[in-house]
């Protein structure tokens, strides 16, 4: 795999309802603060130290990780959905132009892939199982926005990667992309 084109990392405080800093090498970029209703996490919000603010919110629906990505002046620009309650650990996003897949890494450790279907790997976010923060590797353009909703979907999800998944660097054809309604 080329050298990273970007790296970001994150530090969490809290428990219950978790604040997330991403940070670049030069610094703090901005804050993700998430909120829940009951035992759901239903939204996050994004807050730049530059930039607009992004808003993380759960679709009506009962699958998980059916969340969309608004701007703060509701402009849509993704959404992710997750098919089954056992046995799928792929979360499908859409940005309304190319169709992404978050896929566990191979190995016991924790972390996830983000997946193209032509380009093959976006990025990668990774955490060790001492630590609530997490390392984000971009390999490829991608917009920031996008590495943030990712990051968002699998910060309540850490677990699931645990287990290892699939290697799909050499097969990108078996990721499915999503049909068109």
């Amino acid at each position: 795999m080329a050298p990273a084109l970007a790296t970001y990392t994150t530090k969490v405080s809290g428990l219950w309802t978790p604040t997330h800093v991403l940070s670049n090498a030069e610094g703090p970029i901005g804050t993700l603060t998430t909120a829940r209703n009951g035992l759901l996490m239903a939204s996050g919000t994004f807050k730049p130290i530059k930039g607009e603010v992004l808003q993380l919110r759960r679709d009506p629906g009962i699958l998980r990780s059916q969340f969309s990505l608004w701007t703060e002046n509701r402009e849509w620009l993704g959404s992710s959905l997750r098919w089954s309650f056992f046995g799928s650990r792929e979360i499908a996003l859409s940005t309304g132009n190319k169709p992404y897949r978050l896929l566990p890494v191979t190995g016991l450790r924790l972390g996830w892939h983000m997946y193209a279907p032509k380009t093959g790997e976006m990025a990668r976010i990774t955490r060790s199982l001492s630590s609530r923060d997490a390392t984000i590797e971009v390999y490829r353009r991608v917009d920031l926005e996008l590495v943030v909703f990712s990051y968002f979907l699998v910060s309540q999800i850490w677990w699931e990667s645990f287990w290892p998944g699939r290697a799909v660097a050499d097969d990108l054809d078996s990721i499915p992309a999503p049909e068109k309604a």
